[in-house]
């Protein structure tokens, strides 16, 4: 797949992709006070029904699914569900517009910068402090897998109330958390992926960063592939011990982490290979320096010799 050129000005947006609390937009200060505490809430079952209607999701093997002819008839930008067991995930999302000029009238008229409207607009077109869940506006993610971006990445707010991706915190408030959740459901209008989660980690949301996982979706080498991994290893919290290598098919999930130095928080899947089976880590391909730090300890032999 060819690499897509990014421009200054959506490099600066994707800055804010994932973040609440305080959002920086070519010096505007939106402050929108509120979303992550001081202190933060344990991470519970949110206690209000969905608002987004569920519908009966029918596979479809030729076209696009009754479940995504559906949800496109609410919004047009909707490529697919994401839902994270065992979390508060479990929503639609939508691929970004890009640049939105002023008088579209979809889109309320007013100008919006790429990866910038569904920050602040629900599914509807409603203003709404959660957002909405959406995809980076240079991805693919269509019924083509050979088109499909090497690293999908979907942006989310880190709601206080565990609504959008606030309830992914719970991986990096305990690590040990992947081992009830390691999976990832990731479906588009086409057909359903199931991927494991192999990475998740803080990292910094500048220009300057070093870490640019915002512009890395398109790995179309080797080299590409493996640098985004080696960067996720050497910040990673846990090592999970998933084996991932070049050709693996990669999600990232982006969310904000800390308002003061503009870090994320970031979970990196990918998706399941050949024989392995959703919901059975046994089945999981694992690294060798993984097994072989998990091979159980064998006890010394008793000296038949020893009196």
């Amino acid at each position: 797949m060819d690499k897509k050129k990014a421009g200054a000005i959506a490099a600066a947006v994707l800055l804010i992709a994932g973040g609440t609390g305080a959002w920086f937009v070519f010096g505007k200060n939106r402050n929108d006070a509120g979303d992550v505490p001081a202190a933060e809430p344990a991470t519970e079952a949110p206690t209000e029904e969905p608002t987004i209607p569920l519908y009966d999701y029918v596979p479809s093997e030729t076209g696009m699914t009754q479940k995504a002819k559906m949800m496109l008839k609410q919004n047009k930008d909707i490529v697919g569900w994401v839902k994270v067991p065992n979390t508060s995930v479990d929503y639609p999302f939508v691929r970004d517009p890009g640049y939105i000029p002023p008088g579209n009238a979809y889109y309320g008229g007013g100008e919006y910068v790429e990866n910038e409207y569904y920050l602040s607009h629900a599914l509807d077109g409603s203003i709404d402090r959660n957002g909405t869940l959406f995809m980076d506006w240079r991805d693919e993610f269509g019924g083509v897998e050979e088109e499909q971006s090497e690293n999908i990445i979907i942006y989310g707010h880190n709601m206080a109330d565990n609504s959008m991706f606030g309830s992914l915190r719970r991986y990096r408030q305990d690590p040990s958390f992947f081992e009830e959740a390691p999976f990832v459901e990731l479906s588009s209008n086409y057909r359903d992926y199931d991927y494991v989660i192999c990475a998740f980690l803080i990292t910094g949301g500048n220009w300057y960063s070093d870490f640019l996982y915002w512009n890395m979706e398109e790995l179309d080498n080797e080299k590409e592939f493996n640098n985004y991994m080696d960067m996720a290893r050497s910040k990673w919290m846990i090592d999970t011990g998933v084996d991932v290598k070049y050709g693996d098919k990669l999600l990232t999930l982006s969310t904000c982490y800390s308002d003061a130095d503009n870090s994320r928080f970031i979970i990196i899947a990918r998706r399941l290979r050949d024989g392995e089976k959703a919901g059975d880590m046994s089945t999981i391909q694992r690294t060798e320096s993984y097994i072989k730090a998990h091979e159980p300890t064998e006890a010394p032999a008793e000296n038949a010799e020893q009196q």
